[in-house]
């Protein structure tokens, strides 16, 4: 009776109470996984202002991060989260298909800057993350970057969040994939940016590159109708 009078209380201050199970917690799973798969370097392409990495340290990963982000003002926030860590390197820079120099589409939120234009239902859900500007930036493909921060023994971990180029960056790592042990990206239920495929079609890229899912985890939510609309989906490497 007392714990359910609590329970009530907390759902209307909006909190919950439970026994915690990391299992369920995605930074505690995504740990476990480098941790199982000896993960000693990890790709983070998207790297925006650096929280990605930095949870990564938080958590404990010691190895060595390589980031990649175009935006300038992102980068400049990501210069000064690297500075001082050894093992931290950064690189200003998109990742694609094809080496070019390119127009970014500038979000009101950062993160949710794309090289792709967004739709009507991105911001419908969330008004804020409209484009306000464009910047040209330079992009290359993880084939050509990859031998410069890949040493022969190194256990990789391939992190994509690049809001819709998920595949783009696939494929300009046709030739490097195959010395990636893990994979973290971005998964979309419905078309958010032009010409970005949706899950079913990541997933089954992957599952043909030698990749099976470990986790999923809930991204973004369209607030009206509670449909879950983008996920982020860890994947490790079965063949």
């Amino acid at each position: 009776m007392i714990k359910g009078l609590i329970k009530r209380v907390l759902l209307r201050a909006g909190y919950t109470a439970s026994r915690y199970d990391p299992r369920r917690d995605s930074d505690a799973v995504r740990q476990r996984l480098l941790q199982s798969a000896s993960i000693n370097t990890v790709l983070d392409v998207g790297a925006n202002s650096g929280q990605y990495a930095q949870r990564l340290r938080d958590w404990g990963y010691q190895g060595k991060i390589v980031s990649f982000e175009p935006l300038s003002s992102a980068f400049a926030q990501l210069q000064k989260r690297a500075a001082g860590d050894a093992l931290w390197q950064i690189e200003r820079c998109a990742l694609g298909d094809r080496e070019e120099v390119s127009s970014i589409n500038v979000s009101g939120a950062s993160a949710s800057s794309s090289l792709l234009d967004m739709l009507p239902r991105h911001t419908e859900i969330a008004p804020h993350t409209g484009y306000i500007g464009r910047e040209e930036v330079a992009v290359h493909t993880l084939d050509s970057l990859f031998e410069r921060y890949f040493v022969t023994g190194d256990r990789v971990f391939l992190k994509i969040d690049t809001q819709g180029f998920t595949s783009r960056v696939l494929e300009g790592a046709s030739g490097s994939l195959d010395r990636v042990q893990g994979l973290e990206v971005e998964l979309s239920g419905v078309p958010l940016y032009a010409g970005e495929p949706l899950i079913h079609e990541v997933l089954s890229l992957l599952y043909r590159k030698g990749f099976a899912v470990y986790s999923l985890e809930p991204e973004m939510f369209d607030d009206v109708s509670w449909q879950q609309v983008q996920m982020n989906g860890l994947f490790q490497r079965i063949r």
